[in-house]
């Protein structure tokens, strides 16, 4: 799959208050169900004293093409939350992004449709505040190198211009992240470049 496809462009959230209860939505890229989780989780130990932290996502499954869409309500009314969170990102055709809701309830119930449209709310803004953006599919390989090559396995990962991370312990590794159309052209210039020392995973 290399078409294009929209989501959010960072991190964000948007807060806002209906009735006495205070709203904070989150939002932030994820490339997977374990990044996904791990956002959802991060954001509920941070608002641990929240009355609900509602999640919603849709990320591949597998690394495959299909999406995994999931949300839960969190102890709210069934169908009051998540489903009204998750039904954002599919109207917006969002997709690789993960969103929570943080709840402080206020003291007055605010009925189903009133909980459905303060945490679809919470979604939109977010997003709003993060802004869309249109990604190209990626995939993540190591490289794997000596110190003699490293040099050069750098300049070509900087020169195709793509995101990475290097770590120099007793050999030299990079952690790479680039377009999936751009990864096999990727891996035989830098085979090539290093006389096929590199190591690749």
């Amino acid at each position: 799959m290399t078409e294009t496809y929209r989501t959010v462009g960072a991190r964000a959230q948007a807060a806002f208050e209906v009735k006495g209860s205070e709203f904070v939505g989150h939002v932030a890229p994820a490339e997977s169900v374990d990044e996904a989780e791990a956002f959802v989780d991060e954001v509920r130990a941070a608002y641990a004293d929240a009355t609900h932290n509602v999640p919603a996502y849709r990320v591949p499954a597998d690394g495959g093409d299909m999406l995994r869409e999931w949300s839960s309500d969190d102890g709210e009314p069934t169908g009051s939350a998540g489903k009204p969170a998750l039904n954002v990102l599919v109207q917006r055709d969002l997709r690789n992004v993960v969103a929570v809701v943080t709840r402080y309830y206020g003291g007055v119930n605010l009925g189903v449709g009133g909980l459905a449209r303060a945490y679809a709310r919470g979604v939109s803004d977010a997003v709003d505040a993060a802004g869309v953006v249109e990604e190209r599919p990626h995939e993540r390989m190591t490289v794997v190198v000596d110190y003699d090559d490293s040099g050069t396995a750098r300049g070509i990962l900087e020169s195709e211009g793509v995101d990475f991370e290097a770590a120099y312990e007793e050999r030299v590794r990079f952690d790479v992240r680039v377009p999936v159309e751009a990864a096999d052209a990727l891996r035989d210039r830098l085979r090539s470049a290093t006389g096929g020392r590199v190591e690749l995973g």
